[in-house]
């Protein structure tokens, strides 16, 4: 790639990388320093709007899934909205709030450069003071692809918005001659899956015996996607964990007529015919579906330099981001979409307004190895609750992550009206208005 030198165009104080939920939260909170939004499509969205089947569905009621100054429509209907609503309601949120005028569409960053010898000092110094988000100039140099014309530009901060999510997907290992070379059928990955048409995906499964690998919300969903192409052709899905999704419309009616069958294994490889699990049985398959997750991690390293590359995640596999935002190694750097919740869109709403203010230099960063002591405080928490800490999805962690922000960004956590809400009534979004502290 062509040197920096030279082709810098700056043109804002803050870059946002990606528009899904978290980059356009991001822009909407931070739109007072007009940043600039680089996404890699044509939409807003991210993996609801790539990485979605026909049946998948959100997980939780509108009113528990919304932004706290942009209600649903009808957000008491009690319905699942699909993907589709949700796309939608995220469109209007973004027209609502004039964010799409920050969006550079179709403009993938392909690399991304520090500029002065921070980096060094920061790795081996924990004990100072993080700084300011903002320097009064650029920190960062990006490197953007849009049509096949690579751009450079400059930032004081950069927000890493591209999720855990999508793009790279995290692939089964098998023993030799075990692998998908010997298999007579298709084998193909959810996010592949996801960008077939409704032609190609019913040429595909009907009138096959699929085999779905996973158990999230992917593998559930297609479940269903394939039962319902496939009225006489049972398929199983490998079961290997409690950690359940709440499940779609049919799964049960699906699963009653026996086109959907479980089989718990953690160990599986391919054979001729289909799969082969670790108790020696056997199944027949036509096709193999491989609903088996994302590699966020490689995601982020595959575009962050060295050394802060090697820093992402701790030796326990978690990225160490103070109030899930700011990795205390990585300067002028921001992270939202990485830790997950019971309902990301809220938590990534108030971490951008937690951001925004930070930005505006309304509160300080605790010294480096403060906020370092703390991350691991929280982990440790999490692994003496349950065997999947880290995921983060513990509701109890949950609450009090939202009440500490609030308190460093000056808000009251407690956000009900009166003792008897507090005590009762569960909170949602629209406790988290601005005009509530």
């Amino acid at each position: 790639m062509a040197s920096a030198q030279n082709h810098v165009q700056y043109s804002s104080k803050i870059g946002i990388i990606g528009a899904g939920i978290s980059g356009i939260a991001a822009a909407k909170q931070l739109r007072h320093y007009d940043p600039l939004v680089f996404e890699a499509t044509n939409s807003i969205g991210g993996v609801w709007k790539h990485c979605s089947f026909n049946s998948t569905k959100l997980q939780t009621p509108r009113c528990d899934f919304e932004f706290s100054d942009y209600p649903w429509p009808e957000r008491d209907d009690a319905s699942f909205p699909s993907h589709v609503e949700l796309l939608d309601y995220l469109h209007g949120y973004a027209v609502h709030f004039d964010v799409l005028k920050y969006i550079k569409f179709n403009s993938k960053v392909v690399e991304i450069r520090h500029l002065g010898d921070r980096d060094t000092a920061r790795v081996s110094d924990t004990a100072g003071e993080y700084g300011s988000l903002l320097k009064g100039h650029p920190v960062w140099e990006v490197a953007v692809e849009t049509n096949q014309a690579i751009q450079w530009y400059g930032f004081e901060l950069l927000v890493m918005c591209i999720g855990k999510f999508g793009d790279i997907p995290r692939m089964p290992a098998f023993p030799a001659n075990k692998g998908e070379e010997i298999f007579g059928g298709k084998v193909l990955h959810s996010m592949d899956y996801s960008k077939l048409d409704k032609e190609a995906a019913t040429e595909l499964l009907e009138g096959k015996k699929v085999a779905i690998i996973g158990y999230r919300k992917s593998a559930i969903d297609l479940a269903v996607e394939c039962a319902e192409a496939n009225q006489d052709h049972p398929f199983e899905e490998d079961y290997a964990s409690c950690q359940m999704a709440i499940l779609p419309e049919n799964f049960f009616s699906e699963a009653e007529k026996g086109n959907i069958l479980f089989k718990r294994a953690s160990k599986w490889w391919f054979w001729s015919g289909g799969i082969e699990f670790e108790d020696k049985s056997k199944l027949e398959a036509d096709v193999v579906l491989l609903a088996t997750g994302y590699d966020g991690k490689k995601k982020l390293q595959s575009i962050l330099p060295k050394p802060f590359s090697s820093l992402l995640a701790d030796s326990s596999g978690i990225m160490p981001l103070y109030r899930g935002t700011i990795h205390p190694l990585i300067p002028n750097m921001a992270f939202v979409g990485y830790i997950e919740t019971v309902s990301n869109l809220q938590i990534a709403e108030i971490r951008c307004k937690w951001l925004a203010r930070l930005a505006d230099q309304k509160f300080k960063l605790p010294a480096v190895e403060k906020m370092l002591e703390q991350t691991t405080k929280e982990v440790e928490i999490m692994k003496q609750t349950t065997r999947f800490f880290k995921r983060h999805c513990i509701s109890t962690f949950s609450i009090n992550h939202r009440d500490e922000i609030c308190e460093e960004m000056g808000w009251k956590s407690w956000r009900k009206n009166n003792w008897i809400s507090e005590a009762f009534m569960p909170y949602s979004s629209q406790d988290y208005q601005e005009a509530k502290y």
